[in-house]
C-alpha cells in the first residue's frame, strides 16, 4: 500500500510573506496537500489580489503583521492559534532587494534590507519556534535563501549578506531545535521572476545569469512547490534538518 507521504491534513502552515510572488505560489501547494494555511502579509491590500483564490477556501485566512516587529509576530501568533488552535509549520518567504552600488549604500537601506531579510527570520523563529517547542508536537521551519548567499552575487551586496545570514541562522537553529523535534531547513532558489528582482534584471544581467545556469532559463515559481511540500511533510522528511536545498537550474554547480 502506498503511504501518503506528503499529506499535510490536520497541520497548520504559517506563511510569512504571503503577499510575495513565491510565497503565494508555495502557499497554494501547501493548501493543496491538505494544510490549513495562515497567510501573513505586511500589506494586506497588496497581498489580497495574489491570494484571492485561496481566500475563497475554508482552510485559509489572511493576517496582517509587520514581520520586522516582534510584537506584531506575537500578536499574529495569538490570532492564528485562536483561529486554528495550532501552528505546526512556518514558511518564511518575505524578502526585499536592491542593486545600489556599494559606495552608495546608505545606512537606512542596509538596515531596511537586513531587517526584512534577516532580522524578520530571527524574530519569526523566536516566536513560532518557541510556540512549536512549547506545543511539543515537533514542527518544520522553512526559510527562503538565495543563490546569492554564497558565493555572493555582484551588484546586490546587502541582499547577498542578508541571505548568507539566513543560511547561518537556518543551520544554527536546526541544531538548537532538533532535540524538540522541530526541523529547520532552507530552500535556495535560483532566478525566478519575482517582483523584487525584476527591476535589476537588465538584458546584460539576464545574459550573464543564463550563461551560468545549465538549464538556460528562469525558474517557474511552481517549481518551488515540490521542495516546500517535501520539507513541510513529516513522513517525507522527518530526518532532514539543517539542509540548504537548491532549486536553481544547476546555478550552484557551475564554475568555468
Amino acid at each position: 500500500m502506498m503511504t501518503p507521504l506528503f499529506d499535510l491534513t490536520g497541520r497548520t502552515v504559517v506563511v510569512i510573506g504571503a503577499g510575495s510572488t513565491l510565497g503565494s505560489v508555495m502557499a497554494d501547494a501547501l493548501h493543496a496537500h491538505g494544510a490549513q494555511v495562515a497567510l501573513v502579509a505586511r500589506n494586506i491590500e497588496k497581498a489580497e489580489p495574489l491570494v484571492k483564490h485561496l481566500l475563497m477556501e475554508e482552510r485559509v485566512k489572511l493576517f496582517q503583521a509587520d514581520t520586522t516587529v516582534k510584537a506584531d509576530l506575537e500578536q499574529v501568533l495569538e490570532e492564528i492559534l485562536a483561529w486554528s488552535g495550532r501552528a505546526d509549520i512556518m514558511l518564511h518567504a518575505a524578502g526585499t532587494n536592491s542593486a545600489t552600488p556599494f559606495f552608495d549604500i546608505t545606512e537606512e537601506e542596509w538596515d531596511y534590507i537586513m531587517d526584512v531579510n534577516a532580522k524578520s527570520v530571527m524574530l519569526a523563529c523566536q516566536v513560532f519556534g518557541r510556540s512549536m517547542i512549547d506545543a511539543g508536537n515537533g514542527g518544520s521551519i522553512i526559510t527562503i535563501s538565495s543563490v546569492s548567499s554564497g558565493p555572493p552575487l555582484s551588484r546586490v551586496f546587502t541582499y547577498s549578506a542578508s541571505k548568507h545570514a539566513v543560511n547561518s541562522m537556518t543551520q544554527f537553529l536546526a541544531r538548537e531545535f532538533a532535540p524538540h523535534g522541530v526541523r529547520v531547513n532552507a530552500i535556495i532558489p535560483g532566478f525566478f521572476p519575482a517582483e523584487q528582482n525584476k527591476a535589476i534584471l537588465s538584458q546584460e544581467r539576464v545574459t550573464s545569469i543564463m550563461s551560468h545556469t545549465p538549464m538556460s532559463r528562469f525558474g517557474n515559481p511552481k517549481e518551488l512547490q515540490g521542495a516546500v511540500v517535501w520539507l513541510a511533510s513529516e513522513a517525507a522528511s522527518s530526518f532532514v534538518t539543517g539542509s540548504l536545498i537548491r532549486v536553481d537550474g544547476g546555478f550552484g554547480a557551475m564554475s568555468i
